[in-house]
C-alpha cells in the first residue's frame, strides 16, 4: 500500500560528490563549538577545561554549488567560521574512538555562518542559539570527497579568504577534539545516522562579513568552497 501525503514531501537536502553526478543525502547537521584552542580563547573561554559541546543546524540550512548567500535578516553582525565537514556514512551509538573513522563516508569544507549579535543576545538571556546559528543558508558547503580519495585528514591547512585576503588560518592538527574523539563523544549523546554531517570547529580569526564579500574556504586535499554575500 502506497503512502499518500497531504502535502508534497520536501526535496531531500544533499551535497554533490566531487567529480561525479552522485549526491550525498543529508540528514542532520551537528556543529562542534570552540574546537580550536585559539578560537576558544578569542571567544573568552579556556580550552583546557571544556569538554566538547554541540549545536545543530537544519539540513535545509545548506547552501551548495557555490551559490550566493543572501545577507540574513534582523542582523547587523554576521560572522564567518570556516570548518572541515565530516560526512557520516554508517550510523551507530556509543562508538569507540578507535572504530569511529569506520563510520565516515567522506569530507568537505563548510562555513558555520553566525548572526553574532543574535547569538550574543541569546547567550545573555540564557536562551538557545537557534536564531544566531540555524537560519536559512547558514551552512554553505563544498562538494564532498569520499574517504577512498582523501583518506582521513588529520593535519593540513584550513583557511578562509575574504575578497582574496586570508582572514582565518590554522591546521587540522590544532583541533582540541580530533575527528575520532568527536564522533565517539557525539555518539554517546545521539544515535548517529547515515547522512549526518559534523562541522568540526573553526580556527581563530572569525569576523564580520558585508554584502559584496567573496568568501573562499580551503582545507588541504578537499574541494574548495566559494560563496558571495549578496
Amino acid at each position: 500500500m502506497s503512502t499518500t501525503f497531504v502535502i508534497a514531501p520536501p526535496p531531500i537536502p544533499s551535497l554533490a560528490v566531487e567529480g561525479t553526478q552522485s549526491r550525498f543525502a543529508v540528514n542532520r547537521i551537528y556543529c562542534v563549538g570552540r574546537n580550536y584552542a585559539d578560537h576558544a580563547r578569542e571567544m573568552g573561554h579556556d580550552p583546557d577545561r571544556e569538554p566538547p559541546f554541540f549545536f545543530m543546524k537544519p539540513a535545509t540550512a545548506l547552501l551548495t554549488e557555490g551559490k550566493d548567500m543572501k545577507y540574513p535578516s534582523l542582523s547587523k553582525d554576521v560572522h564567518h567560521e570556516i570548518e572541515m565537514v565530516v560526512a557520516i556514512g554508517k550510523g551507530g551509538s556509543n562508538i569507540a574512538s578507535d572504530k569511529a573513522l569506520d563510520h565516515v563516508w567522506g569530507y568537505g569544507v563548510g562555513l558555520d555562518m553566525t548572526r553574532r549579535d543574535l547569538q550574543g543576545e541569546a547567550k545573555k538571556m540564557g536562551r538557545p542559539w537557534d536564531t544566531g546559528k540555524a537560519f536559512d543558508q547558514s551552512a554553505p558547503c563544498s562538494a564532498l570527497l569520499p574517504v577512498s580519495q582523501c583518506g582521513h585528514p588529520a593535519k593540513g591547512n584550513i583557511s578562509l579568504k575574504v575578497n582574496g585576503e586570508i582572514r582565518q588560518t590554522g591546521d587540522l592538527a590544532m583541533m582540541i577534539w580530533n575527528v575520532p574523539d568527536t564522533i565517539a563523544y557525539l555518539s554517546t549523546l545521539f544515535t548517529l545516522m547515515p547522512g549526518d554531517l559534523i562541522f568540526s570547529g573553526t580556527p581563530a580569526g572569525v569576523a564580520a562579513v558585508k554584502v559584496g564579500d567573496l568568501l573562499e574556504g580551503h582545507v588541504d586535499g578537499l574541494p574548495a568552497l566559494k560563496t558571495k554575500m549578496v
